[in-house]
């Protein structure tokens, strides 16, 4: 049986400005939309589920990110993961210019956990942390030059 990623789904403190930061990185809003009914309820699980949406999507399609605002049920505060804990690690992108990058992501106050590596002087990466606590890494493939 064949089976596809469709996306990643993160719940998130700010909608706009969660859009705001991944729209920066280059990707693109393929969607808005606000969910609520039974279906809703059902799909999710949560008894009157009502969130604010948007699909983002990476230029060449390959990769979509599903960010949800909740209002009903109360969105739950809780701490940021850290990269070893268990569950949703990470978020990684390939970009061409990890300094432009990083540049982008520091005018949304989003900085590099520890700063940038160099693998074997194949990749440059780093982690850092987004908007709602969200770990996005990037990695610049530096064989491509």
């Amino acid at each position: 049986m064949p089976i596809a990623l469709e996306n990643v789904g993160i719940a998130v403190r700010d909608l706009e400005a969660t859009i705001a930061f991944f729209t920066d990185l280059g990707l693109e809003v393929v969607g808005r939309d606000e969910v609520s009914g039974d279906w809703a309820s059902t799909a999710v699980g949560l008894d009157g589920n009502h969130a604010r949406i948007a699909v983002l999507q990476t230029p060449d399609g390959g990769g979509q990110l599903e960010l949800f605002e909740y209002i009903h049920p109360e969105a739950i505060e809780t701490e940021p993961t850290l990269p070893n804990e268990i569950g949703m690690h990470r978020v990684a992108f390939s970009v061409d210019d990890i300094d432009e990058s990083l540049a982008i992501a520091a005018r949304h106050g989003c900085l590099p956990l520890r700063g940038v590596a160099n693998y074997r002087d194949v990749y440059k990466l780093t982690y850092l942390r987004g908007p709602s606590g969200i770990i996005v890494m990037l990695a610049q493939d530096l064989t491509k030059r």
